[in-house]
């Protein structure tokens, strides 16, 4: 199990914000990730785990290497100002469709679908991935990865990550007011329910032009 303390933010100009990455940070590679949003069919007893995430994604390393994996995470969230702070489980399978099967057979249905395409940066113990998640834009996310935080300073250790990645964020001059505390999914949730809303008035303006 490990600790993520991490923030995503909305990004107006991802070259720009690239091109300074590049200054600030050292270049890991691209990447391209798929996530399927795992649900408990409604009626079924809740397990101790009752939401995860398969990602499938695609890596081109410095050197021209590529990798490619299927991941299952599993996450304990909460938002504090802004600030994710999650318990994370995670692991490899292969081949992820065996894996999708067996979810199957005890009761898990696929939910929300995101892709992401971006590219990863390191310095100092943050990492920065600028990302473009499909319908909903871009967004840098810095995130430090804290193994085995004791309970007894986890209050200390976690304000003092919060004050690291705000720093950094400082630096790359995007603004506090940028920082987005939605999970993508319920982003991508608001999403799909405006533009339900919006296509009775879509259908009634094209009735009404004849």
């Amino acid at each position: 199990m490990a600790t993520e303390i991490e923030l995503k933010a909305r990004v107006q100009d991802s070259e720009a914000l690239k091109a300074l990455l590049h200054k600030k940070a050292e270049y890991s590679g691209a990447f391209y990730k798929e996530d399927t949003y795992w649900l408990l069919a409604p009626g079924l007893p809740a397990p101790p785990v009752s939401r995860l995430r398969i990602r499938r994604e695609k890596r081109s390393l410095l050197g021209g290497n590529n990798v490619s994996a299927t991941v299952v995470t599993y996450k304990t969230k909460e938002v504090r100002d802004g600030i994710e702070i999650n318990d994370e489980l995670e692991f490899n399978v292969n081949p992820g469709t065996k894996f999708e099967e067996f979810l199957k057979s005890v009761g898990f249905k696929p939910g929300t679908f995101k892709t992401k395409r971006g590219w990863d940066f390191s310095r100092d113990g943050v990492t920065a991935e600028l990302v473009e998640v499909e319908g909903l834009g871009w967004f840098i996310e810095l995130e430090i990865l804290a193994n085995d935080i004791n309970a007894e300073n986890l209050e200390e250790s976690v304000a003092e990550a919060k004050q690291k990645l705000l720093g950094f964020l400082d630096e790359l001059g995007i603004s506090r007011e940028a920082i987005e505390s939605r999970y993508y999914t319920e982003m991508l949730k608001d999403q799909t329910c405006r533009q339900q809303e919006r296509a009775p008035d879509s259908q009634n303006a094209q009735d009404n032009a004849f």
